[in-house]
């Protein structure tokens, strides 16, 4: 993980850049509007105090969101999330993925979608993270804190289906997911195990399946534009936090 915020490299251009069309005409590089979403992703800066060297923020927010209604950050997600996997000798899709939430503060302007998780104590939005057993993330999805983790992550199920494909044997997850959403699996024939640990035990007891998608949430923390929720809509949410993951693809595929 680097430390600061660096443009695309020719060789993360040419990974990502088949996912855009380059053959128009346009006023704005496209090149460059991703490095400045990707540059808020890092500093967390509001859209209207862009610097002014750079497009104008309505131009950069324009194509977030289109790119966003149509899916691309996904698709661009899931093709780097696959290159990762070859590239450390995996297929391309996993067999196992592990499933936990994360509550987050929501911005206290917004009052769309929020909810309070009372376990938590915290006033806004749950987060629902599916990441394989090295830590990329595969599906992700926001909705008001309130909303229990196993059947929110219900709608999950869909997607996992569509980007792990045949390969998927087994999910694991606490005990809050223990219930509808295991259930939700057995009628597609995967797998649901419990991982959380001994009822003996007392005091902090690190859970290695568990421990990967907590990882994978500690990331977050290194992108101050998903330390909190900013968003008014939970598309751009959930974009975000593609685009967090893509980042750390990127930055995993650029040769030494």
């Amino acid at each position: 993980m680097t430390k600061q915020w660096q443009p695309l490299t020719d060789y993360q251009w040419a990974a990502i850049s088949p996912f855009f069309n380059l053959q128009r005409k346009r006023q704005h590089d496209l090149r460059q509007i991703l490095d400045v979403i990707l540059w808020l992703l890092r500093t967390g800066c509001q859209w209207r105090n862009l610097p002014q060297e750079w497009p104008n923020w309505q131009a950069v927010y324009y194509y977030f969101e289109q790119w966003s209604h149509n899916g691309t950050f996904e698709r661009i997600n899931l093709a780097l999330n696959q290159l990762d996997r070859k590239r450390v000798d995996k297929e391309a899709f996993p067999s196992v993925l592990c499933i936990d939430s994360q509550s987050i503060k929501l911005n206290p302007m917004i009052g769309e979608h929020r909810g309070t998780d009372a376990n938590k104590r915290v006033n806004g939005r749950k987060r629902q993270l599916v990441v394989d057993t090295q830590g990329r993330l595969w599906v992700v999805a926001v909705h008001p804190a309130n909303q229990a983790d196993g059947p929110a992550a219900v709608s999950l199920i869909s997607n996992l289906l569509w980007r792990a494909g045949e390969r998927l044997e087994k999910v694991y997850g606490d005990q809050s997911y223990n219930g509808v959403f295991a259930k939700a699996l057995a009628d597609w024939s995967i797998d649901f195990e419990k991982a959380s640990r001994p009822e003996s035990a007392q005091g902090f007891i690190p859970v290695a399946k568990r421990w990967v998608v907590e990882r994978s949430i500690a990331w977050t923390n290194y992108f101050r534009r998903i330390a909190k929720d900013y968003e008014y809509t939970l598309l751009s949410s959930v974009s975000w936090l593609y685009l967090a993951n893509i980042q750390l693809m990127l930055q995993r595929s650029q040769p030494n």
